[in-house]
């Protein structure tokens, strides 16, 4: 297999006879061959090793370091501060395009692992230390950037490094690989420090890194020359630097201190979907702007990080894409917020470790695998609906169950055990549930990769799943209410009714098979 990769060209310096027009004037860009890759290890190996390698330092820190630092000691006010760990995930769509512009997402990649190893090496010898939890709090704070800017060099590097087809083959091995990784993370390393020490939980979760690192700087292949820095300015660099620093130094403030009352919590714990709901707004913005900016790029060539911006919005049928990018997951998110409670009111709290562990995960994983081969044989044009249609008709079946069992519904006697018929119910509906959404998940993240230019697979990749936890804002807001309202049966039933439009909107999606979005563009 030969690969592409797109190098930046100075406006003075283009081919003979080019002419740009449309959003050529936008995105400026040429292609260049690629060499061939000297190393061909199996693409299933380095894929499961780096998506594992994502998931894992966000388990630490988003998971593993909320039971040390309780563990030792932190105040429930205090843990609450340390939500800002997941902020840098959120934003991360900021900083996307300077891993487009600078160097090579392999070597973003290993960079960041390196980092990530000398900040658990860190926490290792400062977690004996009384005041521990402060230092390791600040180090993880740190660490979260590092760890959201590994993510975005994964995405990319996967993006890259892969055809159409074998995007959509491996995306199983994905999903596998990251929950395997939280797995990893919530119960070895957890159960280590619980057991032996958290000095040699985290000395473990550093080796753990350090064998990831030392295996990708070997079987990690160079699927694209190094890019050189764009001639910019030393002030634009700064602008763009302190824009970034600002907008996030702000977030971070707002967090801080709505943490401090008990009168912000709403605020504060939908401030993730308030930032993608900026997103959003500024996206719109751009399109309405989209022909003076095109005019702006055009004068001064070397504004990358608006071009990112400019190159995504500028698509045939954005409007439908974005539609169907924000509601396309409005009735699975409404049936995640309230199936945990569905399980305790039933009387299953017992039951729910293994029902979503021993029956969930593999059908999860099994479906992402499954989904992801068909979508590599037969097209994403042919699977998008169905496999879509199968992830929403689970909100049917737990409609149905919760209809049949209403009479159980409600806080169980003490002494009472699970009826059988109920728990082969609930597995049943539960593993068909995780299968299909695998499913679901295979084509919606390649639909994301179809969506992502050349220039800016990173960056235009962290757009598109920060614009589709839109809808889940709304269905965080609205699910208890409509559950307290109606009960679960009816609420089941309402969920699928609105993933009716997201899937409608299929049909107005411009989905081209083995065709990249530069030529869908021109």
């Amino acid at each position: 297999m030969t690969h592409h990769c797109n190098k930046r060209v100075e406006p003075s310096r283009k081919p003979p006879g080019y002419a740009e027009t449309g959003a050529e004037i936008s995105l400026n860009r040429i292609r260049t061959p690629q060499p061939p890759t000297t190393k061909p290890f199996n693409k299933s190996l380095w894929t499961f090793s780096t998506y594992f390698a994502e998931g894992f330092p966000y388990t630490i820190i988003r998971t593993v370091s909320s039971l040390f630092f309780r563990d030792r000691g932190m105040s429930l006010e205090a843990l609450g501060v340390t939500s800002i760990f997941g902020l840098p995930w959120v934003l991360k769509f900021l900083w996307g395009p300077l891993i487009d512009a600078y160097s090579s997402k392999r070597s973003w990649l290993l960079f960041c692992e390196a980092f990530l190893v000398l900040i658990i090496v860190t926490a290792t010898i400062l977690s004996p230390l009384l005041n521990a939890i402060h230092y390791i709090a600040i180090l993880f704070f740190l660490g979260s950037f590092i760890a959201a800017t590994h993510d975005i060099a994964i995405d990319g590097y996967y993006l890259e490094a892969l055809n159409q087809a074998e995007q959509a083959q491996y995306l199983g091995f994905r999903v596998m690989a990251y929950r395997i990784a939280m797995m990893t993370g919530t119960g070895v390393i957890v159960t280590v420090g619980a057991m032996i020490g958290w000095s040699w939980a985290f000395a473990l979760a550093s080796l753990i890194m350090g064998a990831l690192f030392s295996l990708h700087s070997v079987i990690l292949p160079q699927v694209c020359q190094q890019k050189s820095i764009p001639r910019l300015s030393l002030p634009f660099r700064q602008k763009h630097a302190w824009i970034i620093g600002s907008i996030a130094a702000t977030l971070i403030s707002v967090t801080l201190l709505t943490n401090r009352s008990t009168n912000f919590t709403p605020l504060t714990n939908n401030l993730p979907a308030i930032i993608t709901l900026s997103l959003f707004a500024g996206l719109i913005l751009i399109w309405y702007s989209k022909k003076r900016l095109q005019q702006l790029l055009h004068d001064n060539p070397d504004s990358f990080y608006a071009k990112s911006f400019l190159s995504f919005i500028d698509q045939p049928k954005i409007g439908a894409v974005l539609g169907f990018i924000i509601l396309c997951r409005a009735g699975e998110y409404m049936l995640s917020c309230m199936y945990s409670p569905f399980m305790v009111d039933l009387g299953l709290k017992t039951h729910y470790g293994w029902i979503s562990a021993g029956v969930g995960l593999p059908c999860s994983i099994a479906g992402a695998m499954l989904g992801g081969w068909a979508i590599s044989r037969t097209g994403l044009k042919r699977t998008i609906w169905p496999f879509l249609l199968l992830q929403n008709l689970t909100n049917i079946a737990y409609m149905i169950l919760a209809l049949h069992y209403a009479d159980l519904i409600g806080p169980p006697p003490p002494t009472e055990e699970a009826d059988l018929s109920l728990l082969l119910s609930v597995a049943s509906i539960h593993g068909f549930d995780q299968f299909a959404g695998g499913l679901g998940t295979a084509v919606l993240m390649t639909f994301l990769m179809r969506l992502c230019h050349s220039d800016f697979k990173a960056s235009h990749y962290a757009i598109g799943t920060g614009l589709m936890s839109i809808s889940g804002l709304y269905a965080g807001v609205i699910s208890g209410f409509l559950t307290a309202w109606l009960g679960y049966g009816l609420f089941f039933g309402i969920s699928f009714l609105l993933s009716i439009p997201g899937m409608a909107m299929v049909f107005f999606l411009p989905i081209h098979e083995n065709e990249s979005t530069e030529e869908q563009i021109a």
